[in-house]
C-alpha cells in the first residue's frame, strides 16, 4: 500500500476503523452538513431579501454564514464519501487542496467573530455614534480583508507544509488533511514550519481574541448599568450564547495548533476537530442568527407559508 501511494497519495485512516460505526456516522455526518448547508444559505437569502436586515451586524452575520458555508465544504465530503465507499487514500494534489481551503476559512472565521463583537460593542456603549463608526466603507474592509489575508497566510502555511519530505509513512492518523498529523509524517527538519504555524495562528488568535473580549468587557460594564432588569436579562442571555460559541471554536483551534507537536494525541485531536471542523459551522446559524428577534421573526413567518403551501398541495 505504501509502494503504491509513494510520492502520489496519502491515506487517511478516519475517525475510526470500527465497521459497524460507519454507517451511524455517514447518517449523523450527512445530517449535520445538510444542516449546515441550508441554515447557513438559508441565513444569507433572507438577509439579502429583508430591507430591514440591510444593516452592519447583519451584514457582519451575512458573512459569517458565507465563510460557515465555504467552511463546511473544505472537509465534511470527503468524509461522508469515505464513510460510504471505504476509500481511504487521498492524493497529494488533492490532500494540498483541502488543507489550502481549509486553512483560508479557518482563518476567514476567526474575523467575522471579532467584527461581531465590535459592532455590537458599537451598538450597546456608543449607541448614538453607531451609524458614524460603522460606516459602509469601515464594513467592506472588515469583511473584504479577512478574505485576502486568508489566502495570502494560507497559501503560505500550504506551501510550507508540502514543502517537506514525507518519507516516513504515507499513512495520515487523522480525517483529513491537517497540519499536526502531516508533521508527523515528515523525515525534515520541521521546527521552522512549526514556528511559522505557531506566529500565524498564534497573531490571528490573539489579535481576534484581544478584539472579542476588550468589546464584551466593555459591554458587560454598560448591561450593569442598565436600569432594566428584563433588559439586562436579555443582553447578558445574548452576550453568553456568542461567548459560548466563541469559546468552542478558540479553544479548539488555539488546542490543536498552539501546542508543539510531541504534545500531540491524536485520537485526542480528532475528537477537538470534530467541534470546530463540523459543529462549529452548524452551531453559528443558531446562536447568532435565530436568537435574533429580527431573523425569527420573518423565518417563522416564511417556514409557515411553507407549511400552509404543503397542506393545501396534499
Amino acid at each position: 500500500m505504501e509502494n503504491s501511494t509513494e510520492g502520489t497519495e496519502f491515506i487517511l485512516m478516519g475517525i475510526t476503523d470500527d465497521p459497524e460505526l460507519q454507517m451511524p456516522l455517514f447518517i449523523m455526518f450527512n445530517l449535520i452538513y445538510l444542516i449546515t448547508l441550508v441554515g447557513n444559505l438559508w441565513m444569507i437569502v433572507l438577509i439579502l431579501l429583508d430591507s430591514r436586515l440591510h444593516t452592519p451586524m447583519y451584514l457582519f452575520l451575512s458573512n459569517l454564514s458565507l465563510t460557515d458555508f465555504d467552511y463546511s465544504t473544505a472537509i465534511p465530503p470527503t468524509v461522508i464519501a469515505g464513510f460510504l465507499t471505504g476509500n481511504k487514500v487521498i492524493s497529494y494534489n488533492t490532500c494540498a487542496s483541502q488543507m489550502f481551503f481549509f486553512a483560508v476559512f479557518l482563518i476567514v472565521e476567526t474575523f467575522p467573530l471579532a467584527s461581531l463583537a465590535c459592532d455590537r460593542h458599537a451598538a450597546v456603549c456608543k449607541a448614538l455614534h453607531y451609524t458614524t463608526n460603522m460606516t459602509t466603507k469601515g464594513c467592506a474592509y472588515l469583511v473584504i480583508g479577512p478574505y485576502v489575508l486568508g489566502f495570502r497566510e494560507a497559501s503560505i502555511h500550504t506551501g510550507d507544509i508540502f514543502s517537506l519530505s514525507f518519507c516516513k509513512s504515507k499513512v495520515v492518523d487523522h480525517f483529513f488533511c491537517d497540519t499536526p498529523p502531516l508533521l508527523t509524517l515528515s523525515c525534515s527538519d520541521n521546527y521552522i514550519n512549526e514556528m511559522v504555524l505557531f506566529v500565524l495562528v498564534g497573531i490571528n488568535v490573539l489579535f481576534s481574541n484581544l478584539v472579542v473580549l476588550i468589546s464584551y468587557l466593555f459591554m458587560f460594564i454598560t448591561i450593569l448599568r442598565m436600569r432594566s432588569s428584563e433588559g439586562c436579562h436579555k443582553a447578558f442571555s445574548t452576550c453568553a450564547s456568542h461567548l459560548t460559541a466563541i469559546s468552542i471554536f478558540y479553544g479548539t483551534v488555539i488546542f490543536i495548533y498552539l501546542q508543539p507537536s510531541s504534545s500531540h494525541s491524536m485520537d485526542t485531536d480528532k475528537i477537538a476537530s470534530v467541534f470546530y471542523a463540523i459543529v462549529i459551522p452548524l452551531l453559528n446559524p443558531l446562536v447568532y442568527s435565530l436568537r435574533n428577534k429580527e431573523v425569527k421573526t420573518p423565518f417563522q413567518k416564511t417556514v409557515g407559508k411553507a407549511k400552509s403551501s404543503i397542506g393545501f398541495i396534499f
